[in-house]
């Protein structure tokens, strides 16, 4: 039930409309007033009641479930999703999105609150609204955009682990490599142009690495390497060649880095740097077989299927379906024991739409189920 400071004369005012002209205008007369003074609460509140005067209901709604008949509901529902839609549009159009999301949430309907953050830069409610856009879903791209604007890329890698949505995860990661990128190669180009006079054109990292071992003399760094190291974990998930571009010239400049700077990571990227990038260039279609030597020899080691599952992934990833079966098979032969990061052996039969293979497999693994699929889809 809404209440706040009002004006004494506006209760006689409102009896006044009730005697002179009956309920709605009580009802006009609040909703006159709430969308003057831009009050989402005092309007939501009095649409409702105005729907329950109409359907006979007690004016103030003490029992939400039982109180409305089955024959009242459709218009009830009906009320409450206009009254919630009007009181978040008027919000929105305050300026208000922290206050129009609770409503446009309700109604399942966030798009006009994932539009309003579209064009929201700062200000009043920003870890609000930062919250809304990016932890609960309202656009998670734009949230992200100004996680990283406004509380930089050290608290955006943070936030960024926590975010499960494949789509919106791919577009996070991109800005995420973007920024450290350019932050790098920005950073590289003024101290060449101090060195050299002039900075170069280029804004490639490739290109400014190359040739200037100098760059690397005396432990130097040019953007904090556990940034760095962070990302490139991220890295494999990429699947824009761009971006994998970008972050493979990180991974390189990572390997030109003093010692102190190659942080230990776990298997198979334990030299984080030279591992990331030999994966990511077979991802780029680059010194393929010599990456999947590479991960072949480190899924060897009996202890964690780690090293395996990341060569299985590769392998699907490059297309290669038959290979990756093979391996899944061969580091996963018991098939009460899945691999927890990649396909197994059946899912890599479906998604290769291989159903003879399926079949085979499913057999050799008294899987009723697989097999059925196989037979049912060939």
């Amino acid at each position: 039930m809404y209440t706040d400071t009002v004006d004494q004369d506006e209760f006689q005012l409102l009896e006044e409309a009730f005697r002179t002209d009956g309920p709605e205008a009580v009802f006009d007369r609040l909703i006159r007033k709430a969308r003057d003074e831009k009050n989402h609460r005092l309007l939501f509140g009095t649409r409702l009641m105005q729907m329950r005067h109409r359907l006979a209901l007690p004016l103030i709604e003490t029992e939400p479930v039982t109180d409305v008949t089955a024959d009242q509901r459709p218009a009830y529902e009906s009320a409450f999703r206009d009254a919630a839609r009007e009181a978040g549009e008027l919000c929105l159009a305050a300026g208000d999105i922290p206050s129009a999301w609770p409503y446009f949430k309700a109604l399942g309907e966030p798009a006009p609150v994932a539009a309003a953050i579209e064009t929201f830069t700062g200000g009043d409610h920003l870890d609000r609204v930062i919250e809304i856009a990016f932890q609960e879903g309202a656009n998670p791209r734009k949230g992200f955009e100004l996680i990283l604007e406004h509380h930089g890329i050290c608290r955006a890698i943070t936030w960024f682990g926590s975010n499960q949505d494949p789509e919106s995860r791919q577009a996070c990661l991109k800005l995420l490599v973007r920024t450290l990128y350019h932050e790098l190669a920005d950073a590289l180009k003024q101290t060449i142009a101090a060195k050299e006079g002039a900075a170069p054109e280029t804004d490639s990292i490739a290109e400014l690495i190359a040739g200037r071992d100098w760059l690397f003399e005396g432990n130097n760094y040019y953007v904090d390497s556990t940034h760095l190291a962070s990302i490139l974990r991220f890295a494999p998930e990429l699947d824009d060649p761009e971006m994998l571009r970008m972050a493979l010239d990180m991974a390189n400049y990572g390997q030109r880095l003093a010692p102190m700077f190659h942080f230990r990571s776990e298997p198979p990227f334990e030299d984080m740097y030279l591992d990331y990038a030999v994966y990511l260039r077979a991802l780029l279609r680059e010194d393929v077989e010599a990456a999947i030597a590479h991960f072949r020899q480190k899924a060897a080691v009996d202890g964690d299927t780690t090293p395996a599952e990341v060569l299985i992934d590769l392998l699907m990833r490059l297309g290669r379906y038959p290979e990756a079966v093979a391996a899944s098979l061969e580091y996963f032969p018991d098939s009460s024991i899945s691999p927890r990061s990649c396909p197994t052996a059946v899912q890599l039969c479906q998604l290769a739409g291989d159903y003879a293979t399926l079949r085979q497999v499913a057999r050799e693994r008294e899987d009723l189920l697989g097999f059925a699929a196989g037979v049912i889809q060939s």
